[in-house]
């Protein structure tokens, strides 16, 4: 299962769940040619 993080998820949670969870594929939008864009475009990408 792959996540994606908005930009205003706490990082702190995404890194303490790489620690417990090493397989989880989480992607940040911050990390994306998305960051700052509106959500519903962030939600289109993602689907």
């Amino acid at each position: 299962m792959r996540f994606l993080a908005d930009e205003n998820f706490n990082n702190e949670i995404i890194r303490g769940l790489e620690r417990r969870v090493p397989d989880v594929d989480i992607t940040r939008i911050q990390d994306t040619e998305l960051a700052g864009e509106p959500d519903t475009l962030i939600l289109e990408w993602a689907a």
